[in-house]
């Protein structure tokens, strides 16, 4: 993995870099994202609040991170990573200090949305823009490797989550992810990302920044980019935050249902290391479109006999498959087809849309099935899943020179 950065050994900068992003990056999912799935009903009944509501929080994290990301990738554009992370990883330990104190809905929402603020400073957006400034030639083969210890957020916070709500309950939790932040996340941010932006990255305003498409076909190439990403962003945020309902109510025992979810961390931890190993052997457009193409297929063979087990197998692999690597590709696309001059820039205007679909994503999702079930929770996401793959069909022929 280290020799996939160019060299680099962990004592390099980039090597520093990604293995220190991959720590804060596998808290900062953990430690939010994740949260409600392992505390969300200990926090219903304290607080008195019905499911959706608790989940909102989700909803108002990724909307207030989507406003903010335009600014703030233009922002890391000019002035470099450092002090942009490290900020975001303090904001973070207000926010779950406020979490743990909340008493009703109005703080808790507050609480969510503080962290939607410290998620556009220091999460999956920013570590990208901090990856490209530091890595430089080798940023997308840091960028996978980021991914690739990113997947494991789900594996580590899931049982430790539940092992602190049995011993500290689910606010003892969150003011020990609160000092995790402070004391962890914070320092590492200082301690391995550069204080200010590269000579070549800083000039944003250059409209002659190196990328792998043609100026006039930038505009085409950003539109269908747009799409197929956030298309993708509504049925990866909303379907993992639900999949053990959907699987539940498909007819599969808790324990089973469970143990299915499970294999989502290992697909797209394995299908980014394949990437990584033997991405350089095929075009760079191809794997993009198997991908998004896995998708639609698993959510297809779930439509058709979701309560068997095998199928369901199936199904959890291809959204973890195409999960893992849409990771990647979130970053690493955007750096292929318009380069690194103006990188946050164009990766802050995708997250603005892609954070109002994830943002969308838990209550619609939640929404859907509480009045149609599993089934069409299963169909809204294959339409979305089929979008997103046309769109990328598309995206491909245009882009027919990226590798």
């Amino acid at each position: 993995m280290i020799r996939a950065l160019g060299g680099a050994t962990i004592f390099a900068p980039v090597g520093r870099a990604t293995l220190g992003l991959g720590v804060t990056q596998i808290i900062g999912w953990g430690t939010t994202f994740l949260l409600p799935s392992v505390l969300g009903r200990h926090i219903q009944d304290e607080l008195g609040m019905p499911t959706e509501l608790v989940f909102a929080g989700i909803t108002v994290m990724f909307a207030v991170g989507a406003l903010l990301s335009p600014r703030i990738g233009r922002m890391m554009d000019r002035t470099g990573p450092r002090l942009v992370m490290a900020c975001g990883s303090v904001l973070y330990a207000l926010s779950l200090l406020l979490l743990a104190l909340s008493q009703g809905p109005v703080v808790y929402l507050c609480a969510w949305a503080g962290m939607g603020v410290a998620s556009t400073l220091a999460l999956n957006t920013p570590s990208s823009i901090a990856l490209a400034q530091v890595a430089g030639p080798r940023a997308r083969q840091a960028i996978a490797v980021l991914a690739i210890i990113g997947g494991f957020a789900s594996t580590v916070f899931w049982p430790l989550s539940g092992a602190l709500d049995l011993m500290v309950g689910w606010r003892g939790t969150t003011l020990i992810y609160a000092a995790v932040h402070l004391l962890v996340c914070a320092p590492i941010h200082f301690l391995v990302l550069p204080r200010s932006a590269p000579p070549q990255t800083a000039k944003t305003a250059a409209p002659t920044a190196s990328g792998g498409v043609p100026p006039e076909e930038r505009t085409r190439i950003y539109r269908l980019l747009n799409i197929t990403l956030s298309f993708g962003a509504f049925v990866f945020t909303g379907f993992i935050i639900h999949l053990i309902e959907v699987l539940r109510d498909l007819g599969h025992p808790p324990a089973s249902a469970l143990f299915l979810a499970s294999l989502v961390g290992p697909s797209q931890v394995g299908i980014r290391i394949v990437e990584l190993a033997f991405g350089h052997r095929y075009s760079f457009m191809m794997s993009a479109v198997f991908g998004s193409a896995a998708l639609p297929f698993g959510l297809a063979l779930m439509l058709i006999d979701g309560s068997n087990w095998a199928i369901a197998v199936v199904c959890v692999v291809a959204y973890g498959m195409a999960n893992g690597l849409k990771a990647v590709q979130r970053a690493t696309l955007p750096l292929a087809l318009f380069g690194r001059g103006q990188f946050g820039s164009y990766m802050g205007r995708l997250a603005l849309t892609q954070g109002i679909m994830s943002a969308s994503a838990p209550t619609v999702l939640a929404a859907v099935l509480d009045r149609f079930g599993a089934a069409g929770a299963l169909w809204l996401c294959f339409a979305f899943g089929t979008i997103s793959l046309i769109a990328m069909i598309l995206l491909a022929r245009r882009s027919r020179a990226i590798r």
